[in-house]
Parts: structure tokens; sequence; C-alpha cells
């Protein structure tokens, strides 16, 4: 089997949160329930609280042998020393970002495009990720991406090179839909609130991450 570059299983997104030290022990309850990447998704923070907070993070997931990505900003990411960075639409593009940070992991916002997708993955994209696949809590005006999208853009990573890029779903995932999303062909699944506002944050993790645990979900 071609392994996918990205973590297969849970993708931990921050909420949020600017209370750091609830945020950090958020974090090592995920982990414990088997979280293996963590987005740092700070839309309404200034870029020097955001470094910081990034700068708290970036050495918890190393302790937990979590990869950690900084999302919009991927000078943040350098400066932090994260591992990767997630870009957007309206983001630097993932040409600019690889020539001037060749060593950082990206991950690429396709919501329910895929012609975008096979673009950007013509680009060296290590993650392509299409959403909302559920009605989100976070962005209710979110574009709606049908699961049968994921099994169409699996289709398109199986062609890529080894390890090849991953499928990532974001968008309403729950404990209780997260099995359907990854038989529907997502190597992961990106949770916010699903997640880090469960009232048991590790048991939540550990019900994401269950049908990863196989050779293929």
């Amino acid at each position: 089997m071609n392994a996918p570059r990205f973590p297969r299983g849970l993708y931990g997104v921050t909420p949020e949160w600017d209370d750091t030290a609830r945020l950090l022990d958020a974090v090592r309850q995920a982990a414990a329930g088997g979280m293996r990447a963590l987005q740092l998704r700070r839309k309404h923070l200034n870029p020097a609280a955001r470094l910081a907070q990034a700068r708290e993070l970036a050495p918890l997931c190393r302790e937990l042998g979590v990869l950690f990505i900084v999302n919009d900003d991927w000078r943040c990411a350098v400066e932090a020393g994260a591992d990767g960075a997630h870009l957007g639409r309206d983001d630097a593009s993932l040409a600019e970002v690889r020539a001037a940070a060749p060593g950082l992991l990206l991950g690429v916002s396709c919501y329910a495009d895929l012609p975008r997708a096979q673009a950007l993955l013509a680009e060296g994209a290590d993650y392509v990720a299409f959403g909302a696949v559920f009605p989100s809590p976070t962005k209710p005006q979110a574009t709606h991406a049908p699961l049968s999208l994921l099994g169409q853009a699996a289709a398109q990573v199986a062609a890529c090179a080894a390890p090849r890029p991953a499928v990532v779903a974001i968008g309403g995932i729950t404990p209780a839909n997260a099995a359907q999303v990854a038989a529907a062909g997502a190597d992961s699944i990106a949770v916010i609130t699903g997640l880090f506002e469960a009232p048991d944050i590790r048991s939540a993790a550990q019900a994401c991450a269950a049908p990863f645990t196989s050779s293929r979900a």
C-alpha cells in the first residue's frame, strides 16, 4: 500500500482559546487518546499572540510525537519551529511557500473543488483537505463537500509517487460520524468542536481515531 505523507487518523484543530495553559492541557489529553497531528488555527488572533501560542505548542507536540501545523501563516510556522503549514485559497501560494521554506510539510484547502486539488497535487501538496463534509459549527456557511468526493480524491492521490499525499476531511466531524468519513476515503479527519469541546477530550480522541487503527478504514 502507498502510505500517505501525512499521518492517518485524528488531526486536531485548535479552538479559539486565548488560555494557552488550557489549550496545552487539552492537547495532552487529545494526544493520549490517539491524536496524530495538530493544527493551530487562530483566525482572530494578532500575529504576535499567534506566534507566542505556536511557540508553546511546538515543543509540546514534539514531546508527544504529534505533527504540528500552523494555519494560514507559514512564516509563523517557520519561526515557531512547526512541522508544516496549512494554506487556504487566500493565503500565499504553495509554490511560493515551498520555495521560501522547503522543509515545511504543506497542506491545502480544496473545499469541494477536485480540479483545485489536482493542480495543487501537481505542485507538491502533502495533503489535500475537503470540507465541510457535514454542517460545521465553526464555519456554518462553508461549502458542502459530499462524502463521495473523498473517494474521488483518494483515486487522485493514489496515482502520486510514494509516499503519497493524504486526503483530509473537515467540517462537522464528531466521534459519532468519524467512521463514516474514514470509510468514504479520508486518510485523516480534522476535528475542532467534536474534540476540544467534548466533555472528555481523551475519550473523544479515542473514538475519532478508532476507525483508522485498521490497515485501511
